[in-house]
């Protein structure tokens, strides 16, 4: 006797059933990431900024999407670095999967509050000498990240403002005190390269330290040197005080260079530096690879690879500057 025919319609429910069965069974894990900022949370209406969009980006390249399989938590500490340890150490007490931390104080709070609970950083200074790994290729610990230390790029932020005002012979670089042996390391290396790019240029150098709310001294002192132009040392110091730096150049009619095309876009003469977003890009790849199960030692801390510069000219307009032509065309952006 023959076997009535299965309906292909049954068989198609059951497979569905099954494949319900099976999902309910292995749920897809939501990864919990805390990222630890130094800084101040954005106006809610504000746009993603692109260095954040990048880090998201780089999560999703790796299959990390927010709302899907990824939550991503902010906590601020609004300009206060003393906040910073009690925050990473709630943060750790919640069990997170991963810590983002972007500035040397948060790099730090976050890895004195846990040697286990993986971190990948944003350091703006040598992570090295720092003592956060042990080194770019090799970090050990569970730190991982990206670094925007640029060894020559002190000295090629002079050769970009020395191009930009022809005719300089005196320049003033801006620098600022940090405790510690990898900071004071950080700045001998910075000043080291900074000098030889003077002698190759011909021009004469004057550093001047700025201390607490004394910008407005430094640029007033700048003034009456006959400083042809400024030269900013990085330092996170000069982020939180962005604006006010700008203004006082401006005021004082005097070239500036900055690291950070966020200078120029908040009026700052030129720009010089990594490009952030990419960096930020590479940190959310690095992140996304971490939540796979790589171990964060096994992932070298990654240098930048590509490089911007911005020239703004309305602010070279105010200050009675003219940019020459062959600058202008080396520009990857010109805000006018």
């Amino acid at each position: 006797m023959k076997k009535a025919a299965v309906p292909s319609i049954l068989i198609a429910a059951i497979l569905l059933a099954v494949a319900g069965i099976a999902e309910a069974q292995q749920p897809t894990k939501v990864a919990r990431v805390v990222y630890l900022s130094l800084g101040f949370p954005p106006p809610q209406s504000s746009p993603r900024h692109r260095n954040t969009e990048g880090f998201y980006q780089g999560l999703r390249e790796v299959g990390y999407i927010e709302g899907k399989n990824l939550v991503i938590e902010y906590r601020y500490a609004k300009g206060d670095s003393k906040r910073l340890p009690e925050l990473a150490a709630e943060v750790v007490s919640s069990k997170v999967d991963l810590i983002v931390a972007t500035s040397t104080p948060a790099i730090r709070a976050a890895r004195q509050a846990t040697t286990t609970i993986p971190i990948v950083i944003h350091s703006v200074g040598d992570p090295v000498s720092a003592d956060f790994i042990g080194e770019l290729a090799r970090p050990g610990g569970n730190i991982t990240g990206v670094t925007g230390v640029v060894p020559a790029l002190s000295g090629k932020l002079l050769q970009v403002l020395v191009d930009s005002v022809p005719g300089t012979s005196r320049l003033g670089v801006l620098w600022r005190k940090i405790p510690g042996r990898e900071a004071l390391k950080a700045t001998e290396d910075a000043a080291r390269a900074l000098e030889d790019a003077a002698r190759a240029l011909k021009v004469r150098l004057k550093f001047l330290e700025v201390r607490n709310n004394e910008l407005d001294k430094t640029f007033i002192a700048a003034t009456k040197d006959r400083t042809h132009g400024l030269v900013l040392v990085p330092h996170i110091f000069f982020n939180v005080h962005r604006k006010q730096i700008v203004e006082l150049s401006i005021k004082s009619r005097l070239p500036v260079i900055y690291w950070q095309r966020e200078f120029a876009e908040a009026g700052g003469l030129l720009a010089y530096g990594p490009d952030v977003a990419e960096l930020y890009r590479r940190m959310g790849v690095l992140a996304g690879k971490v939540l796979n199960g790589t171990k964060p030692a096994d992932l070298p801390v990654e240098q930048p690879t590509k490089f911007e510069f911005i020239i703004n000219l309305k602010t070279a307009k105010q200050i009675g500057l003219t940019i020459p032509p062959n600058v202008l065309a080396r520009a990857d952006k010109v805000i006018k």
